[in-house]
């Protein structure tokens, strides 16, 4: 294990991503010496002062979102994210241009997904653009993904990639762009939180050489199980997050510009 590379440390009910070389890390289970982690191989274990052991796993670009990304206030949760991919159907080489880059999660994950492929990612936001590109460092995707701190509503810069994504407000008015920008047979994915931001959307796609649209909403129930008087009970939980967004996807079809 290098000096500085990512680690993923998991316990029971208690997990961590950490660098190693890095300095002592406190935790609720005792002090970890990070510094023992160099020279080590993933699948071992690394001991707390306290004696807890932790497995060393490489981390995933999920386990990186969830324990080490800083989140503004609204992200593309992964089961949207899913979504695009399974729809779009795009893979390693393929190029992207994702505006609204916010936080960089979606940035990030279709990055993962297309490498050695690019993202190119706009974000207008000063702030917004400063947290992507931490995000992006502590990913190590950074060579996969260029941020610019541009407005989309001006314009793409990009011709024939294979998918545009956007999450921000007003992205209809962004439609024209995606259209020029994609090749033939390229995706639009557009995330809207409001239905009336979708049936925007839609009138804009109509006005192209669009496929006809779809709009779909993904809703995960994750259930859960336990003893209640010595009987065993499994039901949905009581509390989960349901609604998230809708997204339209539109396939760019011909050379029209």
């Amino acid at each position: 294990m290098k000096d500085g590379e990512l680690v993923l440390l998991y316990s029971k009910g208690e997990s961590y991503i950490v660098s190693a070389g890095s300095k002592d890390m406190h935790t609720k289970s005792g002090v970890i010496k990070l510094k023992l982690l160099k020279g080590k191989k993933f699948g071992g274990e690394i001991k707390t002062h306290l004696g807890k052991k932790f497995v060393i796993m490489k981390p995933t670009i999920s386990d990186i979102l969830e324990k080490k990304a800083k989140r503004l206030p609204q992200i593309i949760t992964q089961k949207d994210i899913g979504l695009i991919l399974a729809y779009t159907g795009i893979g390693p080489d393929s190029n992207v241009v994702d505006a609204g880059t916010g936080s960089g999660f979606l940035t990030m994950m279709l990055a993962n997904y297309v490498r050695p492929g690019k993202v190119v990612t706009y974000e207008k936001n000063k702030k917004f653009a400063k947290v992507a590109r931490m995000n992006i460092k502590a990913s190590g995707l950074g060579k996969f993904i260029k941020l610019k701190q541009k407005d989309v509503l001006k314009g793409i810069d990009e011709k024939n990639v294979d998918l545009v994504t956007f999450d921000f407000g007003g992205t209809e008015k962004a439609v024209k762009h995606a259209y020029k920008a994609l090749r033939p047979g390229g995706w639009l994915a557009v995330y809207s939180p409001y239905i009336e931001q979708s049936i925007k959307v839609v009138r804009e796609i109509k006005k192209k050489n669009f496929s006809e649209p779809k709009t779909v909403e993904n809703i995960v129930r994750e259930w859960q199980s336990g003893i209640y008087q010595n009987d065993v009970y499994t039901r949905p939980k009581t509390v989960g997050l349901m609604h998230t967004g809708f997204i339209t996807f539109a396939r760019k079809i011909g050379n029209g510009k």
